[in-house]
């Protein structure tokens, strides 16, 4: 009650400002206009009234005076919970510490990014040796007075000679390519633009192999659908108008490309895909020759390749390949036909990824979802298990063939990222940077349960809660996170956000449901397409064994995702209503007949199948967030989050599933839509942005689940 009270009031004191004297319809939301759109799909007709809010918002007057009011509106409410004030405060000090990027050697130079704290982008340094004086190459904080425009990707030449960085504006996913001299810290005059999902490597010291899209046309650079990925190889000096084509699939303008090279300078490997699933072709391309003519390794988009390194003729892949779970094997090119052999074989844990350090290889496995290192020859043979401090994730072990030295990050839900030195022949750690905190990493309790889903299937979740509340034995309120889809793997990790809400007294929850990728292909798979309800159900299941275990209360659950996670939210609260007490989808897929028309969309049908298809529409329809809402149910509250320049996810899925809760009659909480400016997807955002989002979704869950924040 106390909760609706203070939300009738909010609205009330709206109602009367002058900026929404006329605006309002009769629950107070701004007003949103309905249109008429109705099609037939496949005998069905299907009602769109929120059409017009595809529209882009740089373009369209209308749909930007929307997203103004509708800003206004959750703003003005946002900011009067009292537990906002606290959470900006606690994520603020729990961002201030110094943190480092994993570095990168080249030559006998050391490069690596670092954030002082609060800096909105972190800068990215220089060390001439290990112990030579850092020396600031880039600060992107100079780039835009909002700190919007981020440094993305960075790699340096073999011999460190030059970086080739991609700078991102405003959250978008296209990239701008630039050079920089690291002996003077010029910047070349090489630009190079409308650059989208690329890998970057060097060819020698003179040039770059890079993808790209054609320049999208007047007005649709952040809206139209990406085609005809093509590989480029620019050379140092020239324009970008005379690079050269390396590959491309005219025939198959779907196809995506991303190119790679080995460190030998021997070949370029070029990886093929058609959408987001796993399924690779690879071509090969030797460098050393005159004509660059690519040459088949792996061909018919069946399985997973990833590169691990290449010697010679010799190619290193990680593949799930007749092994579900990954192996390791080498393709050798010397030959008119490349020979595969297994190198490491399936395990029972899942092989994410591996590197060639000096001469060895270093697997980096997953086992429930956390981390272990395994060390072996290049033969495979002479493992030797790597410890880990606890449960977490590991990444890293990067390294050169014939240089022992390699660095890694470890992280936990309690613990920020720590960047560890390793020489892999003496088997020596010292640490390279470890953050330095104002809480004990002990303080906090991780332990792992496994739940039964609907149909039984054993799914496993992570609870993190101070160590007092799981003595105190009473239920919290609870934050139930998840995402289940594209064959990625939620992993411990440290967030900011995450530990404000647990040092605060409630309770954090990792689902690791069906759809990603915790246990293989197998795992993926019964999450995707026609399974896809799985995934719902998983989560469904998380929260209802939440209450039955006493972690939470009745009213004391919270759920959050995004992009595919906000889809996720989107659905089950549709489906199960009265199991939430907030729900907060970012970012979300929101309208599952039309996610395909829009900038990188089309990619996703591995996942969700294609909407002009029958018998996939008939299973999206049943579940599409924007075309299910039940109407004349009680809802949670929701808070809907996006992005007026989110090119991957584009923000009219969330304004039409805005508008679409606010015109049905879902009861008395509220239902709001918060819209971030000059930011995207999630990558590239200031600090300052994070900070004010999460305070604003933190404060929302908590006034909705009775999280009482500690007095100050």
């Amino acid at each position: 009650m106390r909760n609706i009270l203070r939300w009738t009031t909010a609205l009330s004191v709206l109602a009367a400002s002058p900026v929404f004297a006329n605006e309002l319809t009769d629950t107070n939301y701004p007003e949103t206009r309905r249109g008429d759109v109705v099609e037939t799909l496949f005998g069905e007709e299907i009602a769109d009234p929120y059409r017009w809010l595809e529209n882009d918002v740089r373009e369209d007057k209308e749909v930007a005076d929307w997203v103004a009011l509708q800003s206004a509106f959750t703003d003005s409410y946002l900011k009067q919970l009292p537990q906002r004030g606290w959470f900006e405060e606690k994520v603020r000090g729990l961002l201030d510490f110094e943190r480092f990027g994993l570095p990168e050697k080249a030559g006998k130079r050391y490069f690596y990014t670092r954030n002082s704290g609060l800096l909105n982008q972190s800068q990215l340094f220089v060390r001439d040796g290990l112990e030579g004086e850092p020396r600031l190459l880039i600060d992107p904080n100079a780039w835009a007075s909002d700190g919007a425009t981020a440094l993305s990707g960075w790699t340096p030449s073999k011999e460190g000679s030059y970086l080739l960085y991609s700078v991102q504006d405003g959250g978008s996913d296209w990239r701008i390519l630039h050079v920089l001299d690291v002996a003077t810290g010029k910047v070349l005059e090489d630009e190079i633009r409308w650059v989208k999902f690329s890998d970057l490597a060097w060819v020698g010291e003179k040039g770059f192999l890079y993808s790209r899209y054609p320049a999208p046309g007047e007005g649709e650079a952040f809206q139209s659908a990406n085609y005809d990925h093509t590989v480029y190889y620019h050379e140092l000096g020239t324009p970008q108008s005379q690079d050269v084509v390396v590959y491309r699939t005219p025939e198959h303008p779907e196809y995506n490309h991303s190119v790679t090279a080995t460190q030998d300078g021997h070949w370029a490997i070029v990886t093929s895909s058609i959408g987001t699933d796993a399924r690779f072709e690879i071509h090969a391309i030797d460098l050393t020759s005159k004509d660059w003519t690519p040459r088949v390794v792996v061909g018919g988009f069946d399985d997973a390749w990833e590169l691990v390194e290449g010697m010679g003729d010799k190619l290193w892949f990680v593949t799930n390949k007749d092994a579900p779970r990954k192996r390791l094997v080498q393709i050798n090119l010397g030959g008119k036909t490349p020979k595969m052999q297994e190198v490491v074989p399936q395990a029972e844990d899942i092989l994410e990824r591996a590197g060639i350090v000096g001469n060895r290889l270093v697997l980096n496995y997953m086992r429930d979802a956390a981390s272990h290192a395994v060390i072996v020859g290049l033969d495979g043979k002479s493992a030797q298990e790597f410890s880990l401090s606890g449960i977490g994730t590991a990444s890293g072990f990067h390294g050169k063939p014939g240089d022992p030295e390699t660095f890694y990050s470890f992280t936990s839900f309690n613990r920020p990222p720590s960047i560890f030195r390793m020489n892999i022949e003496t088997g020596e750690t010292t640490p390279f940077a470890e953050p330095e905190m104002d809480f004990d990493p002990e303080d906090f309790a991780i332990e792992q349960r496994f739940y039964a889903s609907k149909d039984g299937t054993k799914v496993p979740m992570f609870i993190v809660r101070r160590k007092d509340v799981v003595a105190a034995g009473n239920p919290v309120p609870t934050l139930l996170y998840g995402y289940g889809g594209f064959d990625i793997a939620l992993t411990p990790g440290f967030s900011a956000s995450r530990m404000a809400w647990i040092q605060a007294g409630g309770a954090y929850v990792l689902a690791n449901l069906r759809g990603g990728g915790e246990y293989g292909r197998a795992w993926h798979d019964a999450g995707r397409r026609e399974n896809k309800q799985n995934v719902f159900d998983d989560f469904i299941a998380a929260g209802e064994y939440l209450k039955a275990q006493g972690i939470t209360s009745e009213d004391g659950l919270a759920i959050n995702g995004g992009s595919n996670g906000g889809l996720l939210v989107g659905a089950v609260t549709n489906q199960r209503p009265d199991l939430f007490a907030a729900a907060v989808p970012q970012v979300g897929v929101m309208d599952m007949l039309r996610f395909d028309r829009f900038t990188a969309g089309r990619y996703w049908v591995d996942d969700f199948g294609y909407p002009d298809k029958e018998d996939d529409f008939r299973i999206i329809r049943r579940y599409s967030p924007y075309h299910n809402i039940a109407d004349g149910q009680d809802y949670p509250a929701v808070l809907v989050t996006t992005a007026d320049t989110d090119d991957r996810v584009v923000p009219g899925h969330s304004f039409k599933y805005a508008a679409a809760i606010q015109h049905a009659n879902l009861g008395d909480k509220p239902h709001l839509i918060r819209i971030e400016t000059r930011a995207g997807h999630g990558s590239g955002k200031p600090t300052d942005k994070v900070i004010e989002e999460s305070a604003d979704i933190l404060s929302f869950m908590a006034e909705w689940t009775g999280l009482e924040v500690p007095q100050s």
